[in-house]
């Protein structure tokens, strides 16, 4: 659909989202002076009118006009105090289910239960019926909604950048004793485009180097769109180096099918051009449906590194594995770097059965999860069958790393930015 049809539509059920929490906002103060109930209503309808005005410049303003910053800010705010009122409604809904079936109940019986004793002229009812709100489930709603306001804007002060390292040890049948105890470690999903803090990066990139792994992976989506977006950054992550190589594949961002290039393909393609060239500069071993061989004592482990090749429609495949793997058939272990997870079992664990580990990324675990007792849940989970961490099946093995930087929400709740690193162990 067309952004003039989208966009209005959007606004008309953003503000009537606005109206409905507006109830419960203005019992929550009912009780305070006057000036007090004047000035929330007018801030409140107020940052509604920015908001409004947010979300249309950036749909229908050139992107130079407002510049990266104020479009990150513009659209952080608008999701941010969306996704904060859609609790509080959540919230007055029950309360409205609850005061319709009382009063369905009511006129069926014929009780005046359910007749309030006191007037609604402070309380308007959604519904329109004399049933008066609870004033207990109005407050708790405006308490609701503070909770993802704080937990969202906490995920971009303190989450985005909260690098963390975790540890895990990859047993394999037949690795070779000349490389039991090698080191590699992975980063996945650094979308340079959205980076706001280029000390905190760097601080991330230096807590890589700390660990001073044999062998390098970053599996993908370098950008969000545009190589352009890199060229910031390119002397932070040049940094990243491996006594045994640094070696990369492209991710489905990298390809920028997500820019209306209308009839532009040289455009496109001089894009993906510039990118694979970042991947030279900074150092990278960028495989592009092809292998490359470290060899330790005469022995030889073989790296696999395809472009993307996605299970799920809505991601385009551009990779082809058939043509990665030829010249790796003796190989004792072959390791796969693919960014797609969803690649596994479309045909790596049904297909290529001597491929013993997979390296992937791309889902980020959505930036949000929720861990108790080690236990992780994260809207991830629903759309991908491997989000995160190690899965085996039978003798091969897959890792989803949950990414390094962020797209969209320039922030992360409960789902830290990840630097793997992994052991190589003869089982």
């Amino acid at each position: 659909m067309n952004k003039l049809i989208i966009i209005p539509i959007l606004s008309m059920i953003l503000l009537l989202i606005d109206w409905y929490v507006w109830q419960a906002v203005k019992v929550s103060v009912q009780n305070t002076s006057a000036n007090t109930q004047n000035i929330v209503k007018y801030v409140f309808w107020a940052f509604t009118a920015i908001s409004m005005l947010g979300l249309w410049l950036y749909n229908f303003t050139p992107p130079e006009w407002l510049g990266k910053n104020l479009r990150t800010i513009i659209m952080v705010g608008v999701f941010i105090s969306y996704i904060s009122k859609i609790f509080v409604v959540l919230f007055l809904l029950i309360d409205d289910i609850i005061r319709l079936f009382r009063l369905v109940i009511s006129k069926f019986t014929g009780s005046s239960e359910a007749t309030p004793t006191t007037t609604t002229t402070d309380t308007p009812s959604v519904l329109n019926t004399p049933i008066t709100r609870s004033e207990f489930l109005m407050k708790t709603a405006v308490i609701a909604g503070t909770v993802p306001a704080l937990a969202l804007t906490w995920g971009i002060i303190s989450g985005a950048h909260d690098y963390r390292i975790r540890r895990v040890k990859l047993a394999l049948k037949n690795l070779p004793k000349e490389f039991d105890g090698m080191t590699i470690a992975q980063i996945s999903d650094i979308h340079s485009g959205s980076f706001f803090n280029r000390v905190a990066v760097k601080g991330g990139v230096e807590m890589l180097m700390k660990e001073k792994p044999d062998v390098v992976f970053f599996t993908g989506d370098l950008v969000n769109n545009l190589a352009s977006e890199v060229q910031e950054y390119i002397d932070i992550f040049n940094k990243v180096k491996a006594p045994l190589g640094v070696y990369s594949t492209l991710g489905n961002h990298d390809y920028a099918d997500y820019v209306n290039w209308g009839h532009d393909f040289k455009a496109k393609q001089k894009n993906l051009t510039d990118l694979m060239h970042a991947h030279k500069v900074l150092g990278y071993d960028l495989l592009m449906d092809e292998n490359r061989f470290i060899e330790q004592g005469g022995e030889k482990l073989a790296i696999i590194g395809v472009q993307n090749i996605s299970g799920q429609n809505r991601f385009h495949t551009y990779g082809n594995l058939s043509k990665a793997v030829k010249g790796t058939e003796e190989a004792p272990v072959k390791l796969l770097l693919s960014h797609d997870p969803t690649h596994w079992d479309k045909e790596v664990n049904t297909k290529y059965k001597d491929i013993d580990v997979m390296f992937s990324g791309h889902t980020h675990g959505t930036q949000f999860g929720i861990t108790v007792a080690g236990q992780t849940w994260t809207p991830a989970q629903y759309v991908y069958k491997q989000w995160g961490g190690l899965y085996q099946e039978e003798d091969q093995q897959l890792y989803v790393n949950r990414g390094y930087g962020y797209i969209g929400y320039p922030g992360r709740v409960g789902m830290p930015p990840e630097i793997t690193v992994f052991e190589l162990k003869r089982a």
